[in-house]
């Protein structure tokens, strides 16, 4: 599908945000505080989310406008994948969120690998560089621009466990891929990483 409203209120988003962090005129931040109104229209309109909702979260965005880093853990075991089901959809996905301030993108993974699975692992090579927003991920539409970064992880130990965001986890076949969390990970990520895990000198993938 196409989410060119996303785009827009994404961009008109940055370009009001920038202008907070840069502009002292007063008629500057007018003009950018309607610029950031008009965005959230744009996105309460198309996603039935409420208007005064999607302004109080872009209130809350400071500084220069840059995507989001989102990390997620590629770990393989008898050739299966882990994944992770969400509670929040009731879904399957590789284990993974957002990286926190003071963290490298490796630290982050792996402790989102073992909150989320109980695994313990280290991270070895970047598979992939992936921008959500490019339609041709597919994945459904999100109020933030976001970097997806895929970290093959070796597994070191630990045992499954249960947590306030996962309730089962598992590994699966290339064949037995279970309905995924569509918002996080899409089928044909999880089959491009089949073909690194196959092909471990692939180079890392991006875009």
């Amino acid at each position: 599908m196409n989410y060119k409203w996303l785009e827009w209120a994404q961009q008109l988003q940055a370009i009001a945000q920038n202008g907070f962090t840069y502009s002292e005129n007063p008629f500057d931040i007018e003009r950018d505080q309607q610029i950031r109104q008009i965005a959230a229209e744009i996105m309460g309109t198309y996603s039935n989310m409420e208007h005064s909702y999607i302004l109080d979260l872009f209130s809350k965005e400071d500084g220069y406008a840059t995507p989001k880093v989102d990390v997620r853990g590629v770990v393989f075991r008898d050739d299966k994948i882990l994944l992770v089901k969400e509670r929040e959809d009731s879904c399957w996905t590789l284990p993974g969120g957002w990286v926190d301030i003071g963290e490298s993108p490796s630290e982050a993974v792996v402790r989102e690998v073992f909150e989320e699975s109980g695994y313990q692992t280290k991270a070895v090579k970047l598979l992939a560089v992936y921008d959500r927003n490019h339609r041709r991920h597919g994945h459904p539409p999100f109020r933030h621009h976001v970097y997806k970064l895929f970290f093959h992880c070796q597994l070191l130990g630990g045992t499954p466990v249960e947590n306030i965001e996962t309730e089962e986890v598992a590994f699966f076949g290339e064949q037995e891929i279970p309905q995924l969390s569509l918002t996080r990970v899409v089928p044909t990520q999880i089959a491009r990483l089949f073909e690194h895990y196959r092909n471990p000198d692939y180079s890392t993938d991006f875009d």
